[in-house]
């Protein structure tokens, strides 16, 4: 086999009476597959808890060369705009907003936050218009001067301008997951690491909760019984999970270093094996790790597992771990691509793959970024 060029990483997860990611209606997110009901996670739900980890010892802010980001409407106010107050003229400060505001956030900035998109910026991007909007006001004795002042400087300048002699201009979290700006097409930064909606590999199994709230103070001639009553739903399942890393993708996200990039590999491993998505965590607790996680290594298009679960199979964990067996018999057979492979079970092995615990299969992944070539 050739140098690696993608990590495909497949996972089953269960969890028990859980409602681990909601629809606008307040019910568990649903899927139709195989035309059977299943519940679903999100893979925004998924990498917001991976990205959102922060006291997880594998969390992506504890490694060294962590550049962070921020994400809101509110970017140039807080970070930009909040740090002059008081210290400059209000009538200047009051002209450089508007101006940087539109820099950031294009046209739409003009109509309001709720217009604005919700942008991801890192922290070199801010700290840079942080510091041309405080030279601009230093230099700035009244708003006219200051009106001019920016029209002057902002001309021609975009997000690129931001990104010169930087590595990782929009943060770590745009480096693995990308950023879209519709202001600026040239500051899309394209994602290499891309994560599928994880589905339970049967059908949706659901029950309604009904829950009261009792208040404790009542006395006796008060109306008896609960004080408040509510229900909800809550779901059990086991997921397909399916994340692919494009790693050549993400070491030039990287700035070219392919030593951040295999660390980055290493501790999303982790994160994805033990991180749990939820909602409701206080009343149903849904943390569990990983039963099965399978690492793929590989040089071709990357390809889901995800039909072994087609049609729906029974709520079993090791008849879900014999479907993917044979289905990745299938495609070595018809396809013969050869990945290199490894793999944590909790259930049993996976015939002829080497078998690892969480460590050495994050530390097997993350050599495999060392692997990869350089586009």
């Amino acid at each position: 086999m050739t140098a690696p060029r993608f990590l495909q990483i497949h996972t089953l997860h269960s969890y028990t009476a859980a409602l681990l990611n909601r629809d606008d209606t307040g019910q568990a997110k649903r899927l139709l597959y195989g035309d059977t009901s299943r519940t679903r996670i999100s893979s925004q739900c998924l990498k917001r808890h991976w990205r959102m980890a922060k006291s997880d010892p594998h969390a992506l802010q504890r490694l060294a060369g962590y550049v962070d980001s921020f994400r809101s409407r509110e970017l140039v106010t807080e970070k930009v705009i909040a740090p002059l107050r008081g210290k400059y003229p209000d009538d200047v400060v009051n002209t450089l907003e508007p101006a940087f505001q539109k820099l950031v956030y294009g046209d739409k900035a003009d109509k309001g936050k709720k217009s604005r998109q919700t942008l991801l910026l890192g922290e070199p991007e801010l700290a840079w218009l942080a510091t041309r909007a405080k030279e601009i006001a230093a230099a700035s004795s009244d708003a006219t001067t200051a009106e001019k002042a920016v029209a002057d400087w902002a001309k021609d300048k975009n997000f690129k301008t931001m990104a010169d002699n930087t590595a990782m201009p929009a943060g770590l979290v745009a480096a693995l997951f990308g950023r879209m700006v519709t202001s600026d097409p040239e500051a899309n930064i394209e994602a290499p690491v891309y994560v599928a909606h994880a589905f339970t590999v049967h059908r949706a199994e659901t029950e309604g909760d009904y829950f009261t709230a009792v208040d404790d103070l009542k006395r006796d001639d008060d109306d008896s019984g609960a004080d408040t009553i509510q229900e909800t739903e809550l779901t059990c399942g086991l997921f397909y999970g399916y994340v692919v890393v494009d790693m050549p993708g993400l070491i030039g996200n990287c700035g070219g270093d392919a030593d951040l990039a295999s660390r980055v590999v290493h501790n999303l491993t982790h994160l994805i094996a033990e991180i749990s998505p939820g909602a409701k965590l206080g009343s149903t607790a849904p943390f569990g790790r990983a039963d099965l996680m399978l690492i793929e290594a590989g040089d071709r298009q990357p390809r889901s597992l995800a039909t072994a679960f087609r049609k729906a199979i029974p709520h079993d964990a090791e008849r879900a771990v014999a479907a993917l067996a044979s289905q990745l018999a299938r495609f070595d057979e018809a396809y013969a691509t050869g990945e290199a492979r490894a793999h944590l079970s909790l259930i049993g092995e996976l015939q002829g793959i080497e078998r690892k615990s969480l460590g050495e299969l994050a530390q097997w992944a993350a050599a495999r970024v060392r692997e990869a070539p350089r586009d």
